[in-house]
C-alpha cells in the first residue's frame, strides 16, 4: 500500500514542508514566512521572460533581447578612466556574446564560470557584438534546458536561501495550499474592481503562464492592498470627524496681521493658500489634523508660525516639535527675531539647557497665566523633549511637528495628547507626488506648497567624470578662497571588500593631507556621537570650518547660508530624492551655489541622474525617482502600525488606488461597521493585517 502524502495545512510550520528543515526555515523566518499559508504570500519581487528567449547567433546591433546562456570566461577589465567593468562571456548551442556591466566589479564574486545566466537588454556593438544586461538573473549551472518558454518567478531571497530554492519550494506546495485559500472580498468588489479571485491570484503569482497572467494575479494583490489603506484612511477620518471636536479659534487679525506686515518679503500664492486651508480648520469646531508638505526651502515653518499666533491670540498656547536640537536652536533664532516687534518670545527646550533652565521652561507652560510682563500665551520651540513626562501645557491649543517622519508614531501622539485636543500640523520636506500623497496621507487634510520664495538663485547643477575631480576640487577650494563653504558627500562611512566605493573617513584623511591641507577640514557621520556631531555642525554655521566631509547625515540639518558648495561622489549609489534633500543644504543665502556630481556612470545611471541635473523641482524629482526605484522605504524607518507596501506601488498603479478608493467608499456608505454577514471575513482579515494600524493610523 502506498503511503500517503501528508496534507499540509496553512497552518502548517515552515519547517515541515518537504525541502525546508530547521537550517531553511530560519532563513524563512528573516523573509516573515513562518506557516505554509505566509508562503503564499512569498509574492515575487520580479518575473525573467523565457518565454521570448533568442538563440545568441540570431541577435543583431540595436536591438534589445534576452537570452540564456552559460558563462563559458569571465573577469573584471579595468579602463584608462579608472572604471572596471566586470565581463562574461555567454554561450547557447548556436553562439558566443560577450556580456558587460560597468562599474560592478562586485558581480566576479556573484557569478562563476558555468553558471547559466538569464540576461535581457540591448545589444551594442563595442569590439564586437556585446550584450549590456539591464536585467539578468543566475540560473544556477544546471537549468539550461528547463527555463527555456517560462516566466520565471524571481523571489526576494536571503542568505541560505536563494531565489531558485523558494521557487521549487513554493511551486512543490502550491496545489495543495490554493484550494484552502478562502475568498474574504465580497462578490460584488471583486466584480467591480475586475480584479481575479485570492485563489486565482496566487496561483498567476507564483505559476504564471504569461507575463500578462503575471500581472493580472499582482493587480489583485496590489488592489487589495490600496483598498484596506483606503478603508482605513476613510473609516478612521470618517471617526475623526464624528468625534474631532476641538478648539474654535477666531481669526483675530492681531498677530498674524502684524507678523505679515513685518515681513522682509511677501507670502508666495502657495503659502497664501495654505494658510487659508490652516486658519478654516482652526476656526471650525473640529480638531485640526493637516499634513503641510513642502519642497526644500518653500517655506513651511513661516505658515506654522502664522497657525501659532493664531492659537496665541486666542488665548491658547503653541508648540513646535522638531527632531534635532540644532534645528530647535535654528527655529529659536530666526522666531525670536521675526517676533521681536510684536512683544512675542519663544522659549526653547532641548535636552542639552541646563536643569535650572529646563525647569524655568518647564513652570512657564505649566501656569495657566502668562508671565509676569507677558502679554501672550507661550510659543516654545524643542525637541523630543516637549514630550517627556515632566513638561506639562496648561492651554496648549495648537501643535506644530517639522519633519514629521523623524518622530515616532506615539512620540507625536504624546505631543498632541499634551493639551485640550490641540490643532495639529504635521509638516514634511520629502515632496510626494499628489497620487501617492493621497493614499500615503489619505487619512490626513494636505496642503501642499508647490512654490519657492523669490530671490533664491537657481543652483547650478553638473555631472563630471572622475577624470574631473581634480579639476572639481580645485574649482571648490576657489570658492573657499573666496571665504565660503563647502560639503563634500560619500555614500558609506568606511571602505568595503564587498564594495568598491570611495569612504567618508578614507576621502576625510585624503582631501585634508592633499587638496584641502591649507583649510579646516571636519569629517560627519552617523556614528560620530550626537553631542560632537552638533558640535560639528555649530562649528560649521559659525565658519570655523571651511570643508566638511559627510554622509547622508547632513540631509535634514540646519542653515548654512556661507555653504555654497555641495560635492557629492558616487551619485549613483543615491536616489534622486535623497540628492534632492543634499542639494538642499546649498544656495539658502544670496551667492551663487553649486551642487557637482563626479563618477564613471553608465547609460542608465546617467539618464537617471540627468532628471536630476536638469531640474531643482523636487516634486518632479520625486515623480522620476518613483519612477525608477519605486516606493522602497519612503519615510526613512518604517513606522510602528502604519500599513506598507509589498506589492502595490500607488504612483504606477494610481487608476488601481482610484479604484480602491472608490470601492472602500461604497462599501462604508452601506456597511460603515463591516457587520454584515457578507462583510465578515473582509473585517477578520481587517483586523488580523492592521490591528495596530487602527489604533494608530489617526496619529499620522
Amino acid at each position: 500500500m502506498a503511503t500517503a502524502t501528508p496534507r499540509i495545512a496553512l497552518d502548517t510550520p515552515v519547517t515541515f514542508l518537504k525541502g525546508v528543515g530547521p537550517r531553511r526555515a530560519a532563513a524563512f523566518a528573516k523573509l516573515n514566512v513562518k506557516t505554509a499559508g505566509d508562503l503564499l504570500w512569498l509574492i515575487p519581487h520580479r518575473y525573467e521572460d523565457a518565454s521570448t528567449v533568442s538563440r545568441i547567433a540570431t541577435l543583431r546591433t540595436g536591438a534589445d533581447a534576452t537570452v540564456i546562456g552559460r558563462v563559458i570566461s569571465k573577469g573584471v577589465l579595468p579602463t584608462r578612466k579608472g572604471l572596471r567593468i566586470f565581463q562574461a562571456v555567454l554561450q547557447d548551442e548556436s553562439g558566443m556574446i560577450e556580456a558587460a556591466w560597468p562599474g560592478q566589479p562586485f558581480l566576479d564574486r556573484a557569478i562563476e564560470k558555468g553558471d547559466v545566466l538569464l540576461a535581457s537588454g540591448p545589444v551594442r556593438f563595442y569590439h564586437g557584438r556585446q550584450l549590456a544586461p539591464r536585467e539578468w538573473v543566475n540560473l544556477g549551472p544546471d537549468d539550461e534546458g528547463t527555463a527555456h518558454g517560462r516566466v520565471l518567478a524571481v523571489y526576494p531571497a536571503t542568505e541560505g536561501l536563494s531565489f531558485k530554492v523558494i521557487r521549487g519550494i513554493v511551486d512543490a506546495h502550491l496545489d495543495q495550499l490554493l484550494p484552502q485559500v478562502k475568498e474574504y472580498f465580497p462578490g460584488r468588489i471583486i466584480e467591480r474592481a475586475g480584479v481575479a479571485g485570492i485563489a486565482d491570484a496566487l496561483r498567476m503569482v507564483h505559476r504564471p503562464q504569461s507575463m500578462a497572467e503575471a500581472m493580472a494575479g499582482r493587480d489583485r494583490l496590489a488592489f487589495e492592498e490600496l483598498f484596506f489603506v483606503h478603508l482605513l484612511h476613510q473609516r478612521v477620518k470618517s471617526l475623526a470627524r464624528e468625534a474631532r471636536r476641538g478648539i474654535r479659534f477666531e481669526n483675530r487679525r492681531n498677530l498674524t496681521t502684524r507678523l505679515r506686515e513685518s515681513l522682509p518679503y511677501v507670502l508666495t500664492n502657495a503659502q497664501v493658500r495654505a494658510l487659508r486651508e490652516i486658519v478654516d480648520d482652526m476656526c471650525s469646531d473640529r480638531r485640526m489634523h493637516r499634513l503641510l508638505q513642502g519642497d526644500v526651502g518653500s517655506g513651511k515653518t513661516i505658515v506654522a508660525l502664522f497657525a501659532a499666533l493664531l492659537a496665541l491670540e486666542n488665548g491658547y498656547q503653541a508648540a513646535l516639535m522638531v527632531p534635532t536640537e540644532l534645528l530647535a536652536e535654528q527655529h529659536h533664532r530666526t522666531m525670536t527675531a521675526l517676533l521681536e516687534p510684536l512683544g512675542v518670545t519663544p522659549l526653547l527646550l532641548t535636552g542639552s539647557l541646563p536643569a535650572r533652565q529646563r525647569k524655568a521652561v518647564a513652570r512657564r507652560l505649566a501656569q495657566a497665566e502668562p508671565g509676569l510682563g507677558d502679554e501672550w500665551p507661550e510659543l516654545v520651540v524643542g525637541t523630543h523633549a516637549l514630550v517627556q513626562e515632566a513638561t506639562a501645557f496648561a492651554r496648549l491649543g495648537f501643535v506644530a511637528i517639522d519633519e514629521q517622519h523623524r518622530f515616532g508614531v506615539e512620540q507625536r501622539k504624546a505631543l498632541a495628547a499634551k493639551g485640550e485636543l490641540p490643532d495639529v500640523l504635521l509638516m514634511s520636506a520629502t515632496p510626494i507626488p499628489r497620487s501617492l500623497a493621497l493614499t500615503v496621507y489619505g487619512d490626513l487634510d494636505v496642503s501642499i506648497l508647490d512654490e519657492r520664495p523669490p530671490g533664491r538663485r537657481p543652483i547650478t547643477t553638473t555631472l563630471r567624470t572622475n577624470s574631473a575631480r581634480e579639476r572639481v576640487l580645485q574649482f571648490v577650494d576657489r570658492e573657499v578662497a573666496k571665504g565660503r563653504q563647502a560639503y563634500v558627500v560619500y555614500p558609506v562611512i568606511e571602505e568595503s571588500e564587498k564594495l568598491d566605493l570611495k569612504a567618508a573617513t578614507t576621502m576625510y584623511d585624503e582631501l585634508r593631507a592633499g587638496p584641502f591641507a591649507h583649510r579646516r577640514v571636519a569629517l560627519l557621520h552617523g556614528r560620530v556621537p550626537a553631542d560632537e556631531r552638533d558640535d560639528i555642525m555649530r562649528r560649521f554655521r559659525d565658519g570655523a570650518i571651511d570643508v566638511l566631509v559627510a554622509t547622508t547625515v547632513i540631509e535634514v540639518g540646519i542653515d548654512v547660508p556661507n555653504a555654497t558648495v555641495m560635492v557629492i561622489e558616487h551619485p549613483e549609489r543615491f536616489g534622486l530624492s535623497q540628492l534632492h534633500q543634499l542639494r538642499g543644504r546649498v544656495g539658502r543665502g544670496g551667492e551663487q551655489s553649486y551642487c557637482i556630481l563626479i563618477g564613471d556612470v553608465g547609460p542608465d545611471s546617467r539618464a537617471r541622474l540627468q532628471v536630476f541635473v536638469d531640474t531643482e523641482d523636487g516634486f518632479k524629482i520625486a515623480e522620476a525617482d518613483l519612477r525608477i526605484r519605486g516606493m522602497g522605504d519612503l519615510f526613512g524607518e518604517r513606522q510602528s502600525g502604519v500599513p506598507t507596501f509589498r506589492v502595490a506601488d500607488p504612483m504606477r498603479d494610481a487608476a488601481l488606488s482610484d479604484r480602491a478608493r472608490a470601492a472602500a467608499g461604497d462599501l462604508l456608505a452601506v456597511d460603515p461597521d463591516l457587520r454584515a454577514r457578507d462583510d465578515a471575513p473582509l473585517r477578520r482579515v481587517l483586523g488580523e493585517r492592521y490591528a495596530r494600524a487602527v489604533e494608530l493610523f489617526h496619529v499620522g
